[in-house]
C-alpha cells in the first residue's frame, strides 16, 4: 500500500471506471433475493471499494443490502482519507491474507443440521484456501490456483466461467434436480 500515494475518493472513480464486474452477477444477485437466499460477500478487498463497485453493478440499493465482510479503509495518522497518501488498509483479522474466510463460514457450518443452510462459495485465488473445506459446495474459477489445490487436497468442488454457471449450479440443488455431492467433481 505504500506505493499508492493516489487520494482514496480519486482511486474509487478509477476502479469504477477500469473494473467490469462479472455482469451475471446481476442475475445470480436477482434469482439469490427472489428466492430468499442470501448472499455474503468474504473478500480480501476493501468493503468501502467493494460495495462502491456493486452498487454500480447492482444499484446502490441493493448493493447496500448485501452483508460484505472483508478488510477496510482507514485514514492515516494525521491525514485526511482524500488526500495523497491518506489512506491505508484496515484488516479484518490477523491473517495471512488480513481475512481468514473460513472462521466466517464456520458460523454457519457448525449451526445444528435443521438451522444450516447450504454453503456455497466461489473463489478464484490462494486468498479463498482456507474456506474450500469449509462449504458444501465450492465454486472454483477455471483456470485459477484454487482448481489446483481443490484437486491436490481432494476438496469437492466445480469450476465455472463466470456466474452464470454458478447460477444454474445453484438453481439445480435448491430446485432438488442434483445434490451438492452430485455437483461436485
Amino acid at each position: 500500500m505504500e506505493s499508492i500515494s493516489t487520494p482514496y475518493d480519486q482511486c474509487i472513480q478509477l476502479l469504477l471506471k477500469n473494473i467490469q464486474l462479472d455482469p451475471y452477477f446481476k442475475e445470480f444477485h436477482a434469482y439469490a433475493k427472489q428466492n430468499n437466499i442470501p448472499i455474503v460477500v468474504l473478500s480480501g478487498g476493501m468493503e468501502p471499494i467493494i460495495r462502491a463497485l456493486l452498487g454500480h453493478l447492482l444499484g446502490e440499493k441493493d448493493a447496500s443490502e448485501l452483508q460484505i465482510v472483508s478488510n477496510n479503509v482507514k485514514a492515516r495518522p494525521g491525514k485526511d482519507i482524500n488526500e495523497e497518501r491518506g489512506w491505508q488498509i484496515e484488516f479484518h483479522d490477523d491473517s495471512g491474507f488480513g481475512h481468514d474466510k473460513s472462521l466466517e463460514i464456520r458460523k454457519y457450518s457448525q449451526l445444528p443440521e435443521d438451522q444450516r443452510p447450504y454453503l456455497f462459495y466461489a473463489g478464484d485465488g490462494v486468498s479463498d484456501l482456507s474456506a474450500a473445506k469449509e462449504t458444501d459446495l465450492m465454486f472454483a474459477k477455471a483456470g485459477r490456483d484454487l482448481v489446483t489445490y481443490c484437486e491436490k487436497e481432494k476438496v469437492p468442488f466445480t469450476t465455472f466461467e463466470d456466474f452464470s454457471d454458478i447460477l444454474s449450479v445453484v438453481k439445480d440443488v435448491v430446485s432438488g434436480k442434483i445434490s451438492v455431492k452430485e455437483a461436485a467433481n
